[in-house]
């Protein structure tokens, strides 16, 4: 098939997905999952229509990801920050690490997989996903007391880093024929690099970035989001080249912008609220075409119980230990961020790195993680409102 027809294949499963929307929404089905399924639908063969090709799925999904948290960055005020980086930033680092150790000794008790392919597993869906947390807390317009969406919101989108390193060292690990190991100084000094100049960067260009279109004061509103969006391409890359996290600098930059801008606010969000869902979508689809039903038949029983375990044993274990130090969250808070460990896109993205870099059994891995987000966008997805209701923590 020819770049042009596969162009309009894809911009079509857009479309289409759009479409559905509504009745996803009437039949209380994740519209996000609705572009999954369309990819699925359409790209195994049917009309001529092959789809596998797991570098470029990788590459669309990484970009689309940078465009989500740049977007929550835009959305998320310095207030909100202000209150929730503590116990968000507790269940965005030592809360991946120990969902991670936790899940990994449950894997491996449940898999013919070694320990450390049982520890890249559990590091792949150790996240909490912004682009399915945003999208369901914006959906259902959900406030909640005691901060309690702010400390999701924040953890949803600082969390990747600590993951996508893991995962990183672990393939490394995996793949590396000579068997050294790197140690806990390296891989501390690695964690602590990514972060310290991906927040650097982003830090820095977002301020230069608004100082200077504050100051201009252009007259045709318009091109304030353009402007925008050339400042987000300078920040990713300048952070790839520099070896900063990615996703941490765009988050940066995303809520410095955010909350200095003086003009064009307004035709900024819905710019890139427009451009975040367009993201989303066309990640989703992707994802849907990566991956072969006819595949995902064989490993859904086997997905099961470590789906399960993942969202009632390791993510509450995880996050009830980060809570120890914070004595005065309530229990309500504890039990409701324990069993909303969101997933989304992002484990599936995470997934293809060990795919792409040939480790035994990476394509089972990534079937069987596209049933853990499925699981979890359903089990934990659908309990939100019902369970914040309950606990009494939904804002009136």
């Amino acid at each position: 098939m020819s770049f042009e027809m596969s162009m309009i294949g894809i911009a079509l499963l857009v479309v289409i997905g759009i479409l559905l929307h509504h009745p996803s929404k009437t039949l209380g089905i994740p519209s996000l999952l609705i572009f999954m399924v369309v990819g699925l639908a359409f790209g195994n063969g049917e009309f001529d229509f092959t789809y596998d090709n797991i570098v470029l799925s990788s590459l669309i999904g990484g970009m689309a990801l940078n465009v989500i948290v740049f977007v929550g960055g835009l959305n998320t005020s310095t207030k909100s920050i202000r209150v929730a980086w503590r116990e968000g930033g507790t269940l965005s680092s030592l809360g991946v690490l120990f969902t991670t150790l936790i899940f990994a000794v449950i894997l491996y008790y449940l898999l013919d997989f070694d320990l450390l392919t049982c520890l890249l597993f559990a590091a792949v869906v150790s996240s909490t996903d912004a682009a399915a947390v945003f999208s369901i807390l914006q959906s259902k317009q959900l406030k909640l007391k005691e901060n309690t969406d702010t400390v999701l919101e924040f953890e949803s989108a600082t969390n990747d880093p600590v993951a996508l390193l893991m995962v990183i060292l672990l393939t490394d690990l995996i793949v590396n024929s000579t068997g050294v190991s790197p140690s806990f100084a390296s891989i501390g000094l690695m964690l602590t690099q990514q972060v310290l100049v991906g927040a650097g960067l982003g830090f820095a260009l977002g301020k230069s970035a608004v100082w200077v279109l504050n100051k201009i004061e252009l007259d045709e509103v318009g091109l304030i989001p353009v402007y925008i969006l050339a400042c987000f391409l300078i920040v990713v890359y300048s952070n790839e080249l520099l070896g900063g996290n990615v996703l941490v600098a765009v988050y940066v930059a995303g809520v410095i912008v955010g909350n200095e801008l003086l003009r064009g606010h307004e035709i900024s969000k819905h710019f890139y609220n427009s451009l975040s869902w367009l993201a989303q979508s066309l990640m989703f689809v992707v994802l849907g075409l990566q991956i072969f039903p006819q595949n995902l038949v064989e490993v859904f029983w086997l997905s099961v119980l470590p789906a399960i375990l993942l969202i009632f044993v390791a993510r509450p274990l995880a996050v009830q230990l980060c809570y120890l130090p914070f004595v005065n969250a309530s229990w309500k808070k504890r039990i409701f961020i324990s069993a909303i460990g969101l997933k989304g896109a992002t484990p599936i993205v995470f997934a293809l790195i060990p795919a792409t870099a040939g480790v035994p059994g990476a394509i089972e891995m990534m079937h069987m993680v596209f049933f853990i987000v499925l699981f979890s966008v359903f089990i934990q997805g659908g309990a939100i409102e019902p369970l914040a209701r309950k606990l009494g923590l939904v804002k009136q």
